[in-house]
């Protein structure tokens, strides 16, 4: 057996087993998709392109529901109208060199010239969306030469993750399918089994099934520069023959999974807020079914009728004519099925209120009293962005984080960077995320600076030694951290310090002109009185 069979054999034996530890999770995502999000629901029963896909939806409470929070953290976190992150170093002497600042602002500014270049801002909606849904979101990132990076949010049903002993994902196997001519035109026709290469010929597009498995590689040699020797192994197969079509490699994961909540014994998959409320958003589909269909009785109403004496059939048309026998009284009556209609709807509204709490909708709009001053708004916005907070950090960590690491590295390997002067050679550099989210949770820091010198301000005024205790200069860089004021708009250490020293001297030549000139008048003010003594 050929080398590459044995890696195609080993592959598709893990591939199996991944597929039976998520076999619980996708009767969950279909009844989510079914409800939430119908256009993705074939999770577990597929269905054809075009096909009708909301015949359980009667109310649309989730649907809207799950887009609004969706648009939301889009634009909370990775909005391109603002800056949602900056780049800083670890070392904070370098942070308030000129030199060192402006190379990292550069580098900053190219970044976000990619993100706006590249099909950032319609991946991550769609990422956000599968996140709130299926409560995991995986996105492949990697280099266009047309526009820098391309992005590409997979879906849920073709993806199956495994993680290392810290919990993070590190195992990616994508099942997916392309056109028969798009597999021969990527991997050529020399490198597909006998089998697929008959099929492909007799019908060139035809999907055609492949995986795609990426995973750390236990041992590589770090001398050699070769896409066999990195830390991430890449390969692809097909998984009915199993026949290895490419292998190659990552320096890093190629791929975020993000997850919103995640227990500790589950491995690889996260919940949502549709699995908190699945069961009221069942329920509410289900009663709104009800209350149709009793208000339909109501409008149309079943008929009684007698059995005999009337003309058949029966005619419910406007304008109809019924004829009965006369000289009887019998008549067609509408049955009174006793409906009550404000009933179902209150419950159904206690319902949708459980599911717009789910997906944090009162925390997401904000409800204006008349009364309501403006500050007070922004007060209610920014406390209502921090309920948010706990979790946002998984999302910096299984999202941002990896995401502009990536995006880093593969510009930098385009040589897209300005060379960086020679002191920084081998500077870590840090992330600092500056999106309204993060400056919404930073807020209380600005706060208390606030509230301390307002405070200390009529006490200065008795006694000005109590500023001793403030070092203005750590709360200016502090405020500029926290509120992600843009290096092009501060200036350097040196810059400041230059400044000061030439306010001194400024200062200390002035004292010394009105030294003189003091001076001077009392020595015209003496003059008389020496001329009187001489004298």
């Amino acid at each position: 057996m050929a080398q590459s069979d044995a890696l195609a054999d080993i592959l598709a034996e893990q591939l199996n087993l991944l597929e039976n530890q998520r076999k619980t999770w996708e009767q969950h995502w279909q009844e989510i998709a079914d409800y939430v999000v119908p256009r993705k629901a074939d999770i577990t029963r597929k269905r054809s392109p075009g096909d009708k896909r909301t015949t359980l939806i009667f109310d649309g409470t989730a649907i809207h529901a799950a887009e609004l929070l969706s648009a939301s953290l889009h634009g909370m976190l990775t909005s391109m109208s603002t800056q949602w992150f900056s780049l800083q170093y670890r070392d904070d002497a370098f942070n308030g060199d000129d030199t060192a600042r402006e190379w990292l602002q550069s580098v900053q500014e190219i970044m976000y010239q990619s993100f706006a270049r590249s099909n950032f801002q319609e991946q991550v909606h769609e990422l956000y969306h599968d996140l709130i849904t299926f409560g995991t979101a995986v996105m492949f990132i990697e280099s266009d030469d047309e526009r820098d990076i391309n992005f590409s949010t997979r879906h849920i049903g073709e993806c199956y993750l495994s993680e290392d002993q810290k919990g993070r994902v590190d195992t990616v196997f994508r099942r997916f399918k392309m056109p028969g001519k798009a597999i021969k035109q990527r991997f050529g026709i020399e490198g597909l089994s006998k089998k697929l290469q008959d099929r492909i010929n007799e019908n060139p597009v035809e999907l055609r099934e492949l995986v795609h498995a990426v995973y750390p590689r236990g041992t590589y040699d770090i001398t050699k520069v070769t896409s066999e020797n990195m830390p991430f192994a890449s390969v692809y197969f097909e998984p009915e023959e199993k026949v290895v079509l490419s292998e190659g490699g990552f320096d890093e994961l190629p791929y975020t999974a993000v997850r919103w909540l995640k227990s500790s014994y589950e491995v690889g998959y996260g919940r949502s807020p549709s699995f908190t409320s699945l069961a009221d958003i069942k329920m509410l589909n289900k009663m709104s079914e009800v209350t149709i269909r009793a208000a339909q009785k109501q409008v149309d109403p079943p008929l009684l009728v007698p059995d005999d004496s009337f003309m058949l059939p029966i005619k419910t048309v406007p304008g109809g004519l019924n004829f009965y026998r006369s000289g009887t009284r019998d008549r067609i009556e509408p049955l009174n099925i006793g409906a009550n209609n404000p009933l179902g709807l209150n419950m159904e509204e206690q319902r949708r209120q459980a599911i717009r709490s789910a997906f944090y909708v009162d925390q997401l709009i904000l409800g204006q009293g008349p009364q309501m001053t403006a500050t007070e708004v922004v007060q209610r916005t920014e406390e209502k962005m921090r309920l948010l907070g706990p979790v946002m950090g998984r999302i910096q960590a299984e999202l941002l984080q990896p995401l502009i690491i990536r995006v880093y590295n593969l510009l930098s390997k385009r040589n897209m960077f300005p060379a960086a002067p020679e002191f920084m050679a081998n500077m870590d550099i840090e992330i600092e995320y500056v999106s309204p989210l993060a400056k919404a949770q930073r807020q209380v820091d600005i706060t208390s600076l606030t509230q301390m010198l307002e405070l200390l301000g009529p006490v200065g005024q008795i006694n000005p030694q109590v500023f001793d205790y403030i070092d203005f200069d750590g709360v200016a860089k502090h405020l500029i951290k926290v509120l992600g004021i843009p290096a092009s708009a501060v200036k350097s250490d040196q810059d400041v310090f230059a400044a000061r020293e030439e306010r001194a001297a400024q200062q200390q030549q002035m004292m010394e002109q009105q030294q003189l000139a003091q001076g001077a008048e009392s020595m015209g003010k003496a003059a008389p009185m020496v001329a009187a003594v001489n004298e």
